[in-house]
Parts: structure tokens; C-alpha cells; sequence
């Protein structure tokens, strides 16, 4: 795992790319980044200014380093431009589990490019990574999100009512997954 992690792949579906992020994304990046309707439903907190999304770049080209990070970028094949991001936001070695995290910016809503990246990371986390179970949180108010979840084939398990704490308050967490043997079947 530690040598597909060194060597983050490039992946590609229909209309995407998926690869390594770089620091000539910041302006792709910012543009989502600092939109509030974006980053109503994700952990991190609306970029005010480009220097916040070049610190968060730099998080990410260290954890390359590190060997800590599976991210990509979602390049469009029809323009080159970076719409957004997937990664494995965790990967357990000891359990062989995964979670997914995402986020696309709102002009491309509503395509399917979300289900379709998530579809290609869920099959090289499973056939690549080893993985034997890979889930996917949003808030439970992210009506998209668990369509893209849904689309991808995960199942809903359940949720974590204050399962989790950011931006100064507690929020309801529905939790997803897929096994190995749901992939393969």
C-alpha cells in the first residue's frame, strides 16, 4: 500500500483525469474553494483569500511526501480543468477500510462526475489498495452527496446523530459503504 501511496496513479473515466494536485491548480481550486454554496457541507472553511488555498495545496504536496495522501485531482478531458477533488480522506492497514471524501465545484452539480470518479477510486481502492470496505459520511442535510453515494453503489448503514463537530456546532452524520464482495459481485 505504502508503494501505490509514493506512486499515486493517474486515473481516468469517461470525461476525467484523476491525478496528483499541483500547485498550478490554485486558481481552479480558490474559484470552488471560496465559494460558500461549496463549502456549505465539507469539514474545511470557505477560502477567503488564494493564499488559504495554496497552504492547503501545500498540506496536500506534503502528505505525498509523507506518503499519507490519496488524492486526486478531477481533471475535465474536455477543457483540462480541475473541477474538484477525491481522495481517501483515511485508510486503516489493520482493517483494510477506507473512507472516501470529495468535493466538486457547483457548475459542474449535478453531471455525475462525483459518482463517477467515486465509482474508479472505490475499484482501485478494492483492487489496487486491498482495501475490503470503503465508506463515504456527509452531513444529513447533503441531499447530493448521498445520491453520489448511492450512484457509486454504497449502502446507507445508518446515522451518527452529533457525530461530528465542525464549524461551531455539532451535525448528524449518514454514513455509506461498500464491501469487496458488493464490487465483485
Amino acid at each position: 500500500m505504502a508503494n501505490v501511496l509514493e506512486n499515486l496513479p493517474v486515473l481516468e473515466t469517461e470525461r476525467l483525469i484523476l491525478r496528483k494536485i499541483s500547485k498550478s491548480d490554485v486558481n481552479d481550486m480558490y474559484a470552488y474553494g471560496s465559494n460558500p454554496l461549496v463549502s456549505e457541507y465539507v469539514t474545511w472553511e470557505t477560502h477567503t483569500c488564494q493564499e488559504d488555498t495554496e497552504g492547503f495545496i501545500d498540506l496536500i504536496l506534503e502528505g505525498y511526501l509523507n506518503k499519507e495522501k490519496a488524492l486526486w485531482a478531477m481533471e475535465l478531458k474536455a477543457n483540462g480543468k480541475m473541477a474538484g477533488t477525491i481522495d481517501f480522506v483515511s485508510i486503516d492497514k489493520k482493517h483494510r477500510s477506507g473512507e472516501l471524501g470529495y468535493v466538486l465545484s457547483d457548475k459542474f452539480w449535478g453531471q455525475g462526475l462525483t459518482t463517477e470518479a467515486s465509482r474508479k477510486v472505490i475499484e482501485f481502492g478494492i483492487t489496487e489498495l486491498g482495501l475490503e470496505r470503503i465508506q463515504a459520511r456527509c452531513l444529513a442535510e447533503n441531499i447530493g452527496s448521498q445520491r453520489v453515494m448511492e450512484k457509486a453503489g454504497m449502502t446507507f448503514e445508518g446515522t451518527l446523530r452529533k457525530g461530528f463537530f465542525a464549524k461551531g456546532k455539532f451535525h448528524d452524520l449518514k454514513v455509506y459503504s461498500i464491501l469487496r464482495e458488493e464490487l465483485q459481485g
